[in-house]
């Protein structure tokens, strides 16, 4: 990148932003990996991948992200069985995901740690829409490497805060649980919400964690009445509240600066 006599960017060339799509699509075949083990109990590290439909060993040249599924048009090479669409769609979200991020941020270490907490926004939303299930082995490491990250050069989130916010999260969602099963008899949240709204608070701090509450709640509020009206279901279908978490959360990473701007003019403009 070429600065000018002032320090603007003349030329800045794409090698990042394409490293960061590319590195995406094959974090994202990961995620696949990990969305369909976690929840079966299943070791993420072997064995090798196989078809689900036939057992027959996903060779590497089958295994290259979105193109191998276009190439093989969605079937297993050995069988034909199809492949489903959610494996490239995964892949393909999140390198465009990790490209959005690298453009937006530049390279920095706060980018990368933002794609890592994208990456596991992205796998627990899709497990728990399947599965209404929020693993341990994403949400206690993400904990861990919130609060770590807030001890790394340019984070916006010091370590008291993170540790802070961490800790409002998890108790706050523990209470709203434990108030809502003494008065319906029934579990609204379940521990694994507690701890993704712990990750998020040592990732995000308290600030943009209450603003991925609040457009979690919405969604879940909107999407809610919309299945009562459309069909017929009643107050007591359980949704899964992690995916609307991961996916506010996405939109907090993205949007979330501009968005508190916004509100903090509502009261100083």
């Amino acid at each position: 990148m070429l600065p000018l006599l002032d320090g603007t960017p003349l030329l800045r060339t794409p090698a990042f932003e394409v490293t960061a799509f590319l590195i995406g699509l094959v974090t994202g075949s990961f995620a696949n990996v990990c969305i369909h083990r976690l929840p079966r109990g299943r070791s993420i590290v072997s064995p090798r991948s196989r078809c689900p439909s036939c057992g027959a060993l996903i060779r590497p040249w089958d295994n290259v992200p979105v193109l191998s599924w276009l190439w093989l048009r969605g079937r297993c090479r050995a069988c034909r069985a199809p492949i489903s669409l959610r494996y490239p769609a995964v892949e393909l979200a999140n390198g465009l995901l990790w490209l959005g991020l690298a453009s937006l941020r530049g390279p920095s270490l706060q980018t990368l740690v933002s794609m890592a907490l994208v990456s596991a926004l992205l796998v627990l939303s899709l497990i728990d829409l399947e599965h209404q299930l929020l693993p341990n082995a994403i949400t206690l490491p993400g904990i861990v490497l919130g609060l770590a990250a807030s001890f790394l050069p340019g984070a916006a989130v010091g370590p008291i805060s993170a540790a802070a916010a961490a800790g409002a999260g998890w108790l706050a969602f523990a209470a709203v649980a434990r108030a809502y099963e003494k008065t319906r008899g029934v579990e609204g949240l379940g521990q694994g919400d507690w701890k993704m709204a712990a990750m998020l608070g040592a990732f995000l701090g308290w600030q943009k964690m209450l603003l991925t509450v609040l457009l979690a709640s919405v969604g879940g509020t909107v999407v809610g009445l919309a299945l009562i009206g459309l069909r017929g279901r009643d107050m007591r279908h359980a949704l899964p509240f992690g995916t609307f978490l991961g996916v506010a959360g996405i939109l907090v990473l993205f949007f979330g600066d501009p968005i508190l701007e916004w509100y903090r003019g509502l009261y100083h403009g």
